[in-house]
């Protein structure tokens, strides 16, 4: 399990990076009442979580994954290229970025503050349901 999380330095900082993300979502969710610029919040999450989501995808080899669908030169990733992992980041990926354009819009504090709790919720899930389907995979 140990290795799952600090096996090497892409695994380290990727899990770094991603107990980061969360005491980020906590600290917002503890102090929403007093913050101000929903708008730079929302910018943050989505610039840290594009990091993230990059590390992670490194550490789980879906680059691999792809490759090896598009031409079987390699071999796959920790997840097939169909598998619910990589479904549901990409319906993740999806609230993320309409959120994020939704923020873009909005004209309000209130409704950007609710832009990036979509934008959070999407983050989320992502985190939960890949890091579940790697320790099961494990």
């Amino acid at each position: 399990m140990t290795k799952l999380y600090f096996g090497d330095t892409t695994t380290i900082a990727t899990t770094i990076m991603i107990l980061g993300l969360v005491v980020f979502i906590g600290y917002t969710i503890v102090n929403r009442g007093s913050i101000q610029h929903w708008g730079m919040r929302g910018l943050l999450l989505l610039a840290f979580g594009l990091v993230v989501c990059c590390f992670a995808a490194a550490r789980d080899g879906l680059d691999k994954t792809i490759q090896s669908s598009i031409d079987g030169s390699c071999a796959a990733g920790l997840f097939p290229l169909v598998s619910i992992p990589t479904v549901v980041g990409c319906i993740g990926a999806l609230v993320i970025i309409a959120s994020a354009i939704a923020m873009l819009i909005a004209n309000s504090q209130q409704a950007k503050e609710l832009c990036f709790w979509f934008m959070a919720s999407g983050v989320a899930v992502k985190v939960m349901v890949v890091e579940i389907a790697r320790v099961i995979a494990l």
